[in-house]
């Protein structure tokens, strides 16, 4: 009998490949060098530093006959509750443990190569701002409602902010202009409201200036394929030198013709601005901050829900594969940056209709990279997203917390806590983010 070769003839003269005699290693052994070297201990260790911090100095070494007196009250609420007392060593020492036994869970998980669950992030996070604020109302009284609706004010154009760049960088467009967005929105904003008097007419102007913000950064990065990233960081630039130039030329000059906009109206909903605590919070507010509340429901629904939402994470993930059933891979990257330009006018107007009253120089003062970071904190996804600024948000509060109770923590301290915060979100110490696929790669047809 002959020797069988290497491919031996069929049936149908078709060649049929001979099975290898060698030995083959067993399909799982290189998933599992894989998975060894993407296991990540950052997630675990934050949680645990976090944990010690509270428990030691916030806990265990507190004033042991302290207390904080959290006070839920507001002056727009008719009714009054009693304050909440808590021994501030005990609930802290408390708090504290069950944050160690979550970081032991993590690491758990992070042994056998398991994500912690996000809900667990998010208890830990609330845990932990409630030891902080117990913290640094020792023998004080918090406002708490207070505390959350300056939160929130101090959040709005963050959020607006992460959804401008979670719709650029859902279709692939690195969105580093989110800053010059926010700043041009602002300043357009203060510009035409004061002329026409109307706050309503002022968004829209915002809207338009990020638009046009917007229009260069398409133009460039997906027309031209010059570096997103380079294309952002020029367009702050220029328009940090624009609203510089025509602030001082023509603004200061003459603020009551140019920059005295009326502000946006508070509106209250009958009953439900009322109820404790939450009324204000959520029921007695602005029309950009409404708008915000409409904004993060509505683009969750879009991306994951929708034929655009579909059409907008095929072209970010997979370009080509989008192209191939006849998706326009640049025509839906342009109008989605143009959007995301709206989005971030929209918010850039609450900085000088909703909060100052005016415009100043470089008035968001590097906001627009705090909501980027947000956005890579909250792994590219609204609500995930959402919830990171406003945690950037309370961090910023915060120092005028500490203030307004006279806590003896140093103030140059506490105005670090958000740059912490967004340091810590960036290097990934909450866990892996992976953007879209195609995020900052151009796409040319062909």
């Amino acid at each position: 009998m002959s020797e069988q070769s290497p491919q031996q003839r069929g049936p149908a003269g078709a060649e049929t490949a001979i099975p290898s005699t060698a030995p083959v290693a067993p399909a799982h052994a290189e998933t599992k060098a894989e998975v060894r070297t993407t296991r990540s201990w950052k997630a675990p260790v934050a949680y645990t530093l976090f944990a010690l911090v509270l428990l030691i100095p916030f806990g265990m070494l507190a004033p042991a006959d302290a207390t904080s007196r959290i006070d839920l009250n507001d002056r727009l609420v008719p009714f009054e509750l009693p304050p909440v007392l808590l021994p501030t060593s005990g609930t802290n020492t408390v708090l504290g443990l069950v944050l160690l036994a979550i970081a032991g869970f993590a690491y758990a998980r992070a042994a056998r190569d398991q994500k912690t669950p996000l809900w667990l992030l998010i208890v830990f996070g609330i845990l932990w701002v409630v030891g902080l604020i117990v913290f640094i109302g020792a023998d004080a009284n918090v406002p708490l409602t207070w505390l959350l609706s300056g939160t929130l004010a101090i959040s709005t154009p963050l959020i607006f902010g992460a959804m401008a760049g979670l719709v650029s960088e859902r279709v692939g467009v690195v969105n580093i202009a989110i800053e010059g967005q926010l700043l041009a929105g602002a300043f357009a904003s203060a510009l035409i409201a004061t002329l026409t008097g109307n706050p309503v007419l002022g968004l829209l102007g915002a809207m338009a200036a990020g638009v046009l913000v917007s229009l260069i950064l398409a133009v460039f990065s997906i027309n031209y394929l010059v570096a997103q990233v380079v294309v952002g960081v020029v367009i702050n630039m220029l328009v940090i030198g624009l609203t510089d130039f025509f602030y001082s030329a023509v603004m200061v000059r003459d603020p009551g013709a140019f920059n005295q906009p009326p502000k946006y109206a508070e509106w209250s909903i009958p009953l439900l601005s009322d109820i404790p605590v939450i009324g204000p919070l959520l029921f007695s507010n602005t029309l950009i901050t409404f708008l915000m509340f409409i904004l993060v429901p509505l683009l969750y629904w879009a991306v994951f829900h929708s034929k655009w939402g579909l059409r907008t994470r095929a072209v970010g993930e997979h370009p080509k594969a989008a192209d191939t059933v006849g998706i326009k891979v640049n025509r839906t990257r342009f109008w989605n940056v143009l959007l995301s330009g709206v989005i971030a006018g929209a918010g850039g107007s609450y900085y000088t209709l909703g909060a100052v009253g005016a415009f100043g120089q470089e008035i968001t003062s590097g906001q627009g990279y705090i909501a980027l970071a947000a956005l890579i904190f909250g792994r590219w996804h609204p609500i995930s997203a959402m919830l990171a600024a406003l945690l950037f948000g309370f961090a910023t509060n915060l120092n005028s917390l500490v203030s307004q109770v006279g806590a003896n923590i140093p103030t140059e301290f506490m105005a670090m806590v958000p740059y912490i915060v967004t340091i810590l979100a960036v290097a990934g110490f909450v866990g892996k983010s992976r953007a879209p696929a195609a995020n900052g790669i151009p796409y040319v047809k062909g």
